[in-house]
């Protein structure tokens, strides 16, 4: 391990590579700490107390959303086009033709349709967010914002976002690994040092919270060991392919296997969860702030909503119910089994065509009911954890939820990266 990281950095190019990266990471930290203007940081904190699912979501920006910095919103514009993008190609089949039979001229129109569907995507959300923060008894910005300052900051926020879209794949290009993941990676793990530090001064203070910390951090390990095993894991579908002749040589007739991973929907059944959960929180909670029968229900509603017990059977419910969905649509049996038999590959003892697609669909339900079975639990840990040890801050995306399979999914990701450019340099010495 030293090792490689010692040959990392005598590589001139690899090391002028991470640099780049730390020195983006840089500037997306300093940009998180810049707050847009008119906050009342008391408000501001009570508020975040109130509703937890935010705070869960501040996660994913490095505390940007916490502090509503220029940055608030994140990649999450960005991320959510993406999805809105690939969902379209259910009901368009000219998006799909788009998709899959263009190759990387087709994704390359993706992704700049993502860009632009970004902006409007930021800027209606940034109009919400600041219109919800300055409602109520006890608002957030004070005193509210005119037409001119609200034009002005949701300027400021969509340019943020659309700068750190930029700074991802600028990552991409000239850095290592995939920018938009490290910079959420990025901002995941920004708080870790301070929360060491507030977790050695609680154990100072209270020498008993230290059974609690050990404790937490024993369960932390073993959920990470499970997360990269589930993260890792596949059910291998053996597929031969026929011989065939062409002039004088002969082709095929070779075994490879068709990999399934048991969780193949990644963290997007999370993130439609947790939206599902926020948005009725904050309509609720919205219309709740008005008087009469719809203000009495709506805050009998929000107070349901805030029930742990109630949260957490919801919370894995949509997330079992979102990774078959997900999955469904961005996994083809149909498609999987014509690719094979126009290729002349089959599955041993499966007639290809519509019996094979129907194996497929059947191997991939069994492995499926793991993986989003795996993703509920995953959602909901860090509920459960922090209830068990006593622990609350943010040490809690160690033991599960968006930020421990983002975190995971993008360390192995990056070492597989550094593991291939460090063997490519070896190859070059033979």
């Amino acid at each position: 391990m030293w090792q490689k990281i010692t040959q990392l950095f005598k590589i001139p190019d690899l090391r002028n590579r991470i640099i780049f990266v730390l020195v983006v990471f840089g500037i997306f930290r300093l940009m998180a700490s810049i707050p847009i203007s008119g906050i009342n940081a008391q408000n501001l904190e009570s508020f975040f107390n109130r509703f937890k699912m935010l705070g869960f979501l501040s996660v994913l920006t490095g505390g940007a959303l916490s502090q509503l910095s220029i940055i608030m919103l994140g990649l999450g514009p960005y991320i959510t086009a993406v999805i809105i993008l690939q969902l379209l190609t259910m009901i368009f089949p000219v998006l799909e033709k788009i998709y899959k039979e263009e190759g990387e001229a087709g994704r390359r129109k993706f992704n700049q349709w993502g860009r632009i569907l970004t902006i409007p995507l930021a800027a209606l959300q940034a109009f919400a967010m600041l219109g919800w923060f300055q409602r109520g008894s006890d608002p957030v910005i004070y005193p509210a914002l005119t037409i001119l300052q609200t034009v002005s900051a949701i300027a400021v926020i969509t340019a943020g976002t659309v700068f750190l879209m930029w700074l991802g794949e600028l990552v991409s290009e000239k850095g290592i690994g995939n920018g938009v993941s490290l910079l959420i990676f990025a901002g995941i793990v920004a708080g870790l040092p301070m929360n060491i530090f507030q977790a050695w001064q609680e154990i100072s203070v209270d020498p008993s919270k230290l059974m609690g910390y050990g404790i937490f951090f024993a369960i932390s390990l073993v959920i990470i060991t499970a997360v990269v095993l589930i993260t890792e894991g596949r059910r291998n579908i053996p597929i031969s392919y026929a011989k065939r002749v062409r002039g004088n040589k002969m082709y095929g007739g070779v075994s490879t296997y068709l990999p399934m991973n048991i969780n193949p929907a990644g963290v997007i059944p999370i993130i439609f969860a947790m939206s599902i959960l926020v948005f009725p929180e904050m309509i609720a909670n919205f219309i709740g702030l008005s008087g009469g029968w719809a203000g009495s229900a709506a805050r009998t509603a929000a107070n349901f909503l805030a029930d742990p017990w109630i949260r957490g059977i919801l919370y894995f419910a949509l997330v079992v119910i979102f990774t078959y969905f997900y999955t469904a649509v961005t996994f083809d049996p149909k498609s999987i089994s014509g690719n094979l038999q126009k290729m002349g590959g089959f599955v041993p003892g499966i007639r290809p065509g519509e019996s094979t697609a129907r194996f497929i669909s059947f191997i991939l339900n069994r492995v499926l009911l793991i993986g989003a079975v795996f993703l509920g639990l995953i959602a909901v840990m860090p509920s459960i954890v922090a209830g068990a040890t006593g622990v609350q801050n943010n040490f809690q995306f160690l033991v599960g939820g968006t930020s421990l399979l983002i975190v995971v999914s993008v360390v192995l990701e990056t070492m597989k990266q550094i593991n291939s450019q460090l063997q490519m340099r070896d190859y070059d010495t033979f």
